[in-house]
Parts: C-alpha cells; structure tokens; sequence
C-alpha cells in the first residue's frame, strides 16, 4: 500500500486498483501540492464525519472522478443534495464491501456538523473512525481514527479488526492530545505503523508531533512515522 498523507486528517491510499481518499480537506495551509494531481484516479472517497476540515473538497473531488463516498447516512444525504450521485451510506458498527476492500465504521468522541447560510449548526450524524481492510493478504488494515477522544472500546477495536496501521489524531483542544493517543496506542492497539495526523494545520491545535513521538519512543513494535506532506511511503501488511 502506498500512503500519502495530505495535512491534517487527509489521506490517499493506493493499493490494488483502489485509490481511496480519506477525509480530503486539502486546503488546510500545510499542503502547498496540486489538488486536482493528489485526486487523480479517485475510486473512492471515505468521510469520518461532516466538519469542514474533514469533508473539504469532497463533492468537487467525486463530481470530477466519479469517486464513490462513503459516510454517515445522515452526511451522506447532505453530499447528495449537493449533486453526488455515487453515494454508499452507512453507520456505526456496519461494514460494507467495495470491490477489493471492507470498510467498517467504529465509533468516535466528538460531533458532525456543517454551519448552513445562516452560520447554524446543521447536524450530520455522528462522528466515526474507519477501518480500512484490503482484501490482499499483503496489504495493511488501517485504522483512521478521525477526529476522537480516547475511550475504553479502543480496545474492542483492536481485538475485532486486527489494524496494524493508525492514523491518530494528536492536536489536542478538539482531539486527543500527544499524551492521550500516546496511551491509547500503548495500552489498547497493537500496531506496526502509527501515524500522527489533525495537528500544525491551525494556530489552535499542537504545531508539531515531537510530543507524541517522544511519548511512543517506548513501545516496542510499533514505529512512528511522520511523514512529510504530500510525499508518498510504502506500507506492507
């Protein structure tokens, strides 16, 4: 698998004949790249809940590559009414099989929601992390966390979908901070691969991930990787 993370919560996934986008705010300030090349190719675009910096470029993405997304069934009706046709809605707990992957949708600590013209909450469901498993024996089964506090069924998680690599959220005020997630990957996951992400996009949140870094130097089997925005590294299963 080939991941290419996009600042703050945006992902691209390349295996098989997939291309999957998680969560594609790509206009977050980090990632200076071209959107329409970090979006080419797209099959499929996976959303773990309704916020701005998470939904992004979302319906301009799918309008143009013909991108299947997958949300919420709440979020997913609302990216319909903006002209998506290719809509696969789901919710929590339930699985999905997209030709060549699983997609299940885990619980997560936060909220879902768009401001409308009015700047009034407009609920979207609730918020999800998602699990990301190939059906190639040789490909990682990812856990994108979205945006979440920690909770105890972190570790129910582990035991029923096996993720070997994290994408977990670090910038603290609307997300586990460096020492929460630390302690969630230590105490309730057992991964390969972790990879800090939802921080340095905005003046609010942590700037860095030394924090978390420092934090995970002790646990064995597990390598923290930090990658630099928009350059592409290679995972195996």
């Amino acid at each position: 698998m080939r991941i290419t993370w996009f600042g703050h919560s945006a992902f691209r996934l390349d295996f098989g004949s997939k291309v999957v986008l998680i969560d594609p705010f790509l206009e977050n300030g980090v990632f200076k790249g071209d959107k329409a090349a970090a979006a080419k190719g797209a099959t499929h675009i996976l959303l773990t809940h309704g916020h701005f910096d998470h939904v992004g470029s979302t319906v301009e993405i799918a309008q143009q590559t013909g991108a299947t997304v997958v949300a919420d069934y709440d979020l997913a009706v609302w990216i319909g009414s903006k002209g998506v046709k290719a809509l696969e809605p789901m919710n929590t707990g339930g699985s999905i099989e997209l030709g060549g992957f699983r997609v299940t949708m885990t619980q997560a600590l936060h909220s879902s929601g768009h401001l409308d013209e009015n700047g009034v909450s407009q609920y979207l469901g609730d918020p999800h992390g998602l699990i990301v498993a190939p059906d190639g024996e040789d490909e990682p089964v990812v856990y994108a966390m979205g945006d979440t506090g920690i909770f105890g069924d972190m570790k129910l998680i582990n035991e029923l979908y096996a993720p070997t690599v994290g994408f977990v959220p670090i910038g603290d005020r609307f997300t586990m901070g460096a020492k929460t997630a630390a302690y969630a990957c230590r105490h309730f996951f057992d991964f390969d691969l972790v990879v800090p992400c939802h921080y340095a996009t905005m003046p609010i949140l942590d700037q860095t991930a030394d924090r978390f870094v420092e934090l995970m130097e002790s646990v064995r089997g597990t390598t923290v990787k930090v990658p630099k925005v928009g350059e592409p590294f290679e995972v195996e299963g």
